[in-house]
């Protein structure tokens, strides 16, 4: 996700002891990644998503701009925060567009359409938030690893380094996190095929 860059771990502790120039001079090294991180979250949403990665990225220097006395280590500490920030943005845009026009949004879909949803259903996004939550709940480390790598496009070792623990656990997490997150979207799903 990012070399070791010590232009970009200086502007962002710049930025944590207040410099507010130091985001403005930051952005220009960073944006190539965030935007390859923005359309990586796109490319999961449904083919009439409304955000473009633009929008995303604006947005989420909007929230990181207001933010004070952060103490940012390095570019994949920046980066796994930015992840988050970007799936919290992707979820309210979700909830927003569900309970937009009396209970949300309503999908022609053709039968050939149909038939490809039903035979691999895969979570929605709110679904997979609400999964994440609980996880984090019962496993926080699991969580963030899960959400890194997946979300945040860290690596085994940048994760590793993030969170001070070995590449093993990392590894470790990273299984279990997938495991418990797949038994409980696919809990959801039987949950909802038997209200039907």
């Amino acid at each position: 996700m990012c070399e070791p860059s010590a232009e970009i771990t200086n502007l962002l502790i710049a930025w944590s002891e207040g410099d507010r120039e130091a985001i403005d001079r930051l952005a220009p090294l960073v944006h190539a990644e965030l935007h390859r991180l923005a359309k990586s979250y796109l490319a999961k949403e449904h083919h009439d998503h409304t955000l473009q990665p633009t929008d995303l990225i604006q947005e989420l220097y909007l929230r990181l701009i207001g933010w004070q006395n952060v103490h940012w280590r390095n570019c994949a500490h920046f980066f796994g925060v930015a992840a988050q920030i970007m799936r919290r943005i992707l979820v309210n845009y979700a909830i927003a567009q569900k309970t937009m026009k009396r209970g949300g949004r309503t999908q022609h879909v053709t039968l050939e359409e149909a038939k490809v949803v039903f035979s691999a259903p895969t979570p929605d996004l709110i679904d997979l938030d609400i999964a994440l939550e609980k996880l984090t709940a019962l496993h926080s480390r699991q969580s963030r690893v899960v959400e890194f790598h997946f979300f945040g496009g860290l690596t085994i070792k940048e994760i590793a380094y993030l969170l001070g623990v070995s590449v093993g656990t990392v590894k470790r997490d990273l299984t279990l996190g997938k495991l418990w997150l797949l038994r409980e979207l696919g809990r959801g799903l039987i949950n909802d095929a038997e209200t039907l």
